[in-house]
C-alpha cells in the first residue's frame, strides 16, 4: 500500500502556511534596527533549544546514512540562505508582497519534483497552479523603483527554499521529523553563530550584537518557536503527499500573511491584490477537492 496519504498532508501544509507567515511578521517586526544575521542565528538557536531536548528525551534514533548527512548539510545551508535573504527583504517590502514574490517558489518545486523525483504532474494540477500562479501576480505590487535590486531577493528565496522542500522529500521518509528538525537546528547553530560573531568583530553590516529589551525577547521567542514548529509541519506534510500535490496549497500563505501584513503593519491590497487573493484561494481549494476525490479513488480501489 502506498505510504502517500495526500488529505493528511494538506492539512499539515495548511498548518504550516498559518504559522509561516506568521514567524516571518515577527522577523519583520524585529528587523528594522536589528543585524540580520543575529535574527537568523536565534532562529537556529531557538530551534535547537525546542527540537533537541525534546528527541533526547523521547530517545529518537538520529541514526543516519552519510548520504542522508549530506543532504541534510545542504538542507541546511539553503535554509540559512533562504532565511537570511528573506529577512533582508522582509525589512524594505511589505509582508505580503514579499510572499507573494516567494511565490514563484511552489511552481518551481512542483516541477523538480516531477524532473527529479519522477512524482506524477496531471494536467488538472498544473493548470491550477497556473491559475494560482496568475493571481499571485496580481497580489505583487512591487515597487522596485524605490527598493531596487532588494525587491529580486524573494525570487532567491523561491529558488533555495524550493531545492530545500525537494530535498526534504527526498529525506524525509528515511529521517525521523524530529531527528531531522534537530539536525537541522545543530547544523544551523554551528554554521551561523561563528559567522555572526566573526562579523560583527569586524563591524560587518548587519553582524552586529544587539542589546534587547523584554518585549524583543518575547518576539525573538515567538519568531524562533514559530518557525520551528511551522518547519516541523511542513516536514511531517512532505512524509504523506508530493511535493506536486502540496506545491499550489502553500500558495494559501499569501491571504493568510495579508492579515498578519494589516494587523500588525497596516498593509492592505488593493483592489487587484485582492481579487488575486480570491484566485488563490479558489485555486487552492479545487486542489483540497480534487485530491480528496483521487483519494476516494485510491481507496476504492485497494
Amino acid at each position: 500500500m502506498s505510504q502517500d496519504r495526500p488529505l493528511l498532508g494538506i492539512l499539515l501544509i495548511i498548518g504550516f502556511c498559518i504559522l509561516a507567515p506568521l514567524g516571518d511578521a515577527m522577523a519583520k517586526l524585529l528587523g528594522g534596527s536589528n543585524g540580520v544575521i543575529e535574527l537568523v542565528a536565534y532562529r537556529f538557536i531557538i530551534q535547537s533549544l525546542i527540537v533537541v531536548p525534546i528527541v533526547l528525551f523521547a530517545r529518537t534514533d538520529m541514526r543516519a546514512s552519510p548520504r542522508v548527512l549530506g543532504f541534510t548539510f545542504l538542507r541546511t545551508s539553503l535554509h540559512i540562505a533562504s532565511t537570511i535573504m528573506l529577512f533582508i527583504a522582509l525589512r524594505y517590502i511589505p509582508l505580503a508582497e514579499t510572499l507573494a514574490i516567494v511565490f514563484i517558489m511552489p511552481i518551481i518545486m512542483m516541477f523538480l519534483g516531477w524532473f527529479f523525483l519522477n512524482e506524477t504532474v496531471g494536467p488538472r494540477r498544473i493548470l491550477a497552479a497556473g491559475v494560482a500562479f496568475f493571481g499571485t501576480m496580481l497580489v505583487i505590487q512591487p515597487s522596485f523603483a524605490l527598493v531596487g535590486m532588494t525587491a529580486l531577493l524573494p525570487i532567491g528565496v523561491a529558488f533555495a527554499f524550493a531545492v530545500f522542500m525537494i530535498i526534504t522529500r527526498v529525506i524525509s521518509r528515511e529521517v525521523d521529523p524530529m531527528a531531522l528538525q534537530a539536525f537541522n537546528g545543530i547544523v544551523g547553530v554551528a554554521l551561523v553563530v561563528p559567522l555572526w560573531f566573526v562579523g560583527a568583530h569586524f563591524g560587518w553590516t548587519d553582524f552586529q550584537i544587539t542589546t534587547y529589551v523584554n518585549n524583543q525577547w518575547g518576539i525573538i521567542i515567538l519568531m524562533g518557536g514559530i518557525g520551528t514548529v511551522a518547519h516541523l509541519l511542513m516536514t511531517w506534510s512532505l512524509r504523506f503527499a508530493p511535493s506536486s500535490t502540496l506545491a499550489p496549497m502553500q500558495y494559501l500563505e499569501i491571504p493568510i500573511a495579508t492579515v498578519y501584513g494589516f494587523l500588525l503593519f497596516n498593509d492592505l491590497p488593493n483592489g487587484v491584490a485582492a481579487l488575486g487573493i480570491t484566485i488563490v484561494i479558489s485555486s487552492g481549494l479545487y486542489i483540497i477537492y480534487r485530491e480528496s476525490r483521487l483519494a476516494s479513488a485510491l481507496q476504492a480501489a485497494e
